[in-house]
């Protein structure tokens, strides 16, 4: 059965005011599954795929912080304060095409990196007689995105913006992705001449900053119809920035932070990659030091990964991230300060608050 429009009654709107946006935005996923896979279960000739289909869905899409979509919802509140129910509504569904989209990337990533567990379960992949059908399922789950815009927003002027928006930041989305894994080859071939600061920040703009701050943000702007690209590049100024200094989070917990409570076994050291640490580290190490690293880098060995460790803990990168941290912050207010578009600047300031010190 189909989630009841949120507010579309009395019952259902007095019920809507005593639930939380996160929770408002839970109950319409349960609508889009429906719209995704009952057309296809009920097909004699499709039934078995949309049946596989349907776990897809349910175990990749709605277990996230969910922040992207979440996102959506905020912006499109601060620029239509008085949006009715039924638009409030495509916001949050337009957060979940969002949601669909990482899905898709997060899947595909996992393959990539051979990684073992997202949001505290296994990966998709390592699912018993998943294995690569994750490719053939990650295609699937971007499908659904552009199947949810054409069934809610067809008509809309916004249609055909929305829809490029979604294909330009996929396309940014995946350059980023290729510009990893150039940098970070298989494990047991370090190349830290590629290790830059500045190799590192063309990465994260490209691989996470549009698709989780720009992306969110630009969808509300098209739907009340501000589609300047003035608007939009102004805003972006901000909102990458923003993005870099998640990144450079996320970096930090997959060393750091608690398995448990990130709902991943943090593997940066062992896959390789190009991360924050490694590349401050790089910058701190003295020339023996720069050889523990080469020696060590890159590895699954439980010996090499603390060695690396206990190489960062020397380097005081937990000191170097609180650091960053803060001049980041004081950088993204300043922006702030300073913006002069017509989106409201308490709008930027709910979402630097959303991720400003996170554990998770």
């Amino acid at each position: 059965m189909s989630t009841p429009d949120i507010h579309a009654n009395g019952s259902v709107g007095k019920k809507a005011k005593l639930m939380t946006e996160l929770e408002q935005f839970d109950e319409i996923f349960p609508e889009l599954v429906d719209l995704l896979v009952n057309p296809g279960l009920n097909d004699p000739e499709k039934a078995d795929a949309y049946r596989w289909f349907k776990e897809v869905l349910e175990y990749n899409v709605p277990h996230g912080k969910k922040n992207r979509g979440i996102f959506v919802v905020m912006a499109y509140k601060h620029l239509h304060p008085n949006a009715n129910d039924a638009d409030l509504k495509i916001a949050r569904i337009l957060g979940w095409c969002i949601e669909l989209l990482q899905a898709f990337f997060l899947v595909t990533d996992d393959v990539m990196d051979q990684s073992f567990t997202r949001r505290g379960k296994p990966c998709w992949f390592r699912k018993e007689k998943v294995g690569l059908e994750a490719v053939n399922d990650a295609v699937y789950l971007e499908a659904c995105v552009y199947r949810i815009l054409k069934h809610y927003i067809r008509s809309k002027p916004h249609y055909v913006d929305i829809m490029e928006l979604f294909h330009e930041i996929t396309l940014s989305t995946i350059t980023g992705q290729c510009l990893d894994m150039t940098v970070s080859p298989a494990p047991g071939t370090v190349d830290f001449a590629k290790y830059t600061l500045e190799k590192y920040n063309a990465i994260v703009k490209w691989k996470t900053a549009f698709y989780s701050f720009y992306l969110p943000v630009a969808v509300a702007m098209y739907m009340v119809g501000e589609a300047e690209e003035e608007n939009h590049m102004a805003a972006k100024t901000i909102l990458l920035k923003m993005g870099q200094y998640f990144q450079v989070q996320d970096d930090y917990l997959d060393c750091y932070g608690a398995p448990d409570v990130i709902g991943k076994i943090g593997t940066d050291i062992q896959d390789n990659k190009c991360s924050w640490l490694v590349v401050t580290a790089l910058s701190r190490a003295s020339p023996h030091q720069v050889q523990i690293l080469q020696t060590n880098y890159g590895s699954s060995d439980e010996q090499k990964v603390a060695k690396v460790k206990q190489l960062f803990k020397e380097l005081n990168l937990e000191q170097a991230f609180r650091e960053f941290e803060e001049t980041s912050y004081t950088e993204i207010t300043e922006l702030i300060d300073t913006y002069e578009g017509r989106l409201p600047k308490q709008l930027f300031t709910e979402l630097v608050q959303k991720i400003y010190k996170r554990n998770k």
